[in-house]
């Protein structure tokens, strides 16, 4: 795949937060959307990338170490906080900047296609997929989700976790989800797109709240719970109700999205 270059100033879209509390540890064979943060930093830092796919492969992980070894940090291949805080603090070479990938390009097309889905005309095999800018549940169903969410409090956070044994922020959200029969995209930036535009005042518990952590753009998610909390994938602490509040989460804070009609 090839890297259109094009203006400098898009690169500031990419540029890496600089708080390493929700930064995740990738290795070989991560995937998702933090691996395609890593992959475009890279890039635009003037190292070897030339697919930005979303999966840390012998390219990103040799990249990566030409970077750890130029930084003169320990050279394992393996991205945690002193590698990211390194990677935020890197500038972009001269005249290398890029806008869109072909997976950008897709994501697009995708968003595009959004605003013409309409509600699934049968369930799936294992609950209803729902549409995309639309309410879809009840007050009741919400409570109930919230319900099973705690259940899980104290979970640990795992990069790329779907299950109990461990979840990543949107893992969790898709799965309390899921035990209640709607089926949920799988990453943040695509649950993003349900639901409608909403303040944190005209929440309901069980609508979503989203957050810009460790890279430009919806980066983090959770579910609201009422007063002002909601429950999330904490990378540093797993499971847990958080303060939109809190000091670090206010200056996060991208936006919530209601689903509760």
């Amino acid at each position: 795949m090839k890297l259109k270059i094009l203006s400098a100033t898009v690169a500031i879209l990419f540029l890496l937060s600089a708080s390493v509390q929700a930064s995740p540890t990738l290795s070989k064979n991560s995937t998702g959307e933090e691996v395609i943060a890593l992959q475009k930093k890279l890039y635009l830092i003037g190292y070897a990338i030339t697919e930005i796919d979303g999966i840390f492969g012998n390219e990103t992980e040799k990249a990566v170490s030409d970077f750890q070894k130029d930084q003169k940090i320990s050279v394992t291949g393996i991205v945690t906080n002193a590698t990211w805080r390194a990677l935020q603090k890197a500038k972009p070479v001269k005249g290398r900047t890029l806008e869109k990938t072909n997976q950008q390009k897709d994501a697009k097309t995708k968003e595009h296609k959004v605003n013409t889905l309409k509600e699934p005309s049968s369930p799936a095999k294992d609950g209803t997929a729902v549409s995309f800018g639309k309410t879809f549940m009840n007050n009741q169903q919400g409570i109930k989700i919230i319900e099973t969410g705690k259940k899980y409090i104290g979970v640990p956070y795992v990069f790329g976790g779907t299950t109990p044994k461990g979840f990543d922020c949107s893992g969790f959200v898709q799965f309390i989800f899921k035990q209640h029969g709607f089926i949920l995209p799988r990453l943040a930036d695509e649950q993003y797109l349900l639901g409608t535009s909403a303040k944190v005042s005209q929440l309901s518990a069980g609508d979503l709240v989203f957050f810009s952590t460790y890279t430009a753009g919806v980066s983090h998610c959770g579910v609201y719970v009422g007063d002002r909390n909601f429950i999330h994938a904490s990378s540093s602490k797993g499971i847990r109700i958080d303060s939109l509040d809190s000091d670090y989460w206010k200056t996060k804070f991208v936006g919530a999205k209601k689903i509760i009609d």
